[in-house]
């Protein structure tokens, strides 16, 4: 039990600590995303990954905005890493359905990828790509939000309160977040069933 009283202890905390202004400028945005038709692009990988995919869902059902998981089709997915490369993988997705500028690519990551340590290369790659394509980077990331953090146009920091529990904090809370977006009266169009 005593696990689980700090776990949920800490969870109240983080809450507090979230900087709100931050989540409304991710809200601002991609109202902007879709009043100009452009499309959300999700990026994360692992555990972030199937939050991407979950997001899609709910923005592409609750608010009408077109939005898409790189990772959903795991055929193009793994031909693409093992043709060119896990660096590539994200990117060259991107190329292939033409990111533009009306659109923006959401990042979701706990370390949000990192050049120096050598981690989620690709999330790198897919930022780069996004800036030369002037698209917007949006993100929620860990406190060691490493190259998304340097180089998002929009995104939430998840405060660290416990180093080793980082991972499940943040991508829990990156389901919050998205769920507070998607509810949001700037962006839902369609009610939920329940």
């Amino acid at each position: 039990m005593q696990h689980i009283r700090k776990y949920f202890s800490e969870i109240s905390i983080i809450a507090k600590q979230i900087d709100l202004t931050r989540i409304q400028k991710l809200a601002f945005q991609l109202r902007k995303v879709k009043k100009n038709k452009g499309r959300v692009f999700f990026v994360g990988v692992g555990g972030s990954a199937g939050n991407c995919s979950h997001a899609v869902n709910d923005f592409r059902k609750l608010c009408n905005i077109e939005s898409y998981a790189i990772t959903d089709n795991v055929s193009e997915l793994t031909a693409r890493i093992n043709d060119d490369g896990w660096e590539d993988c994200f990117s060259k997705w991107l190329q292939v359905s033409n990111l533009n500028s009306k659109d923006c690519i959401f990042v979701m990551s706990v370390g949000g990828g990192s050049i120096k340590k050598k981690v989620s290369l690709n999330i790198v790659e897919a930022i780069k790509f996004a800036k030369k394509k002037k698209s917007k980077i949006l993100g929620i990331v860990g406190c060691m939000g490493g190259y998304t953090e340097k180089k998002a146009d929009y995104f939430v920091k998840v405060p660290m309160i416990d180093a080793k529990l980082i991972t499940p904090y943040t991508e829990s809370f990156q389901a919050v977040i998205w769920h507070s977006l998607v509810s949001h009266p700037l962006l839902q169009e369609n009610r939920t069933k329940w």
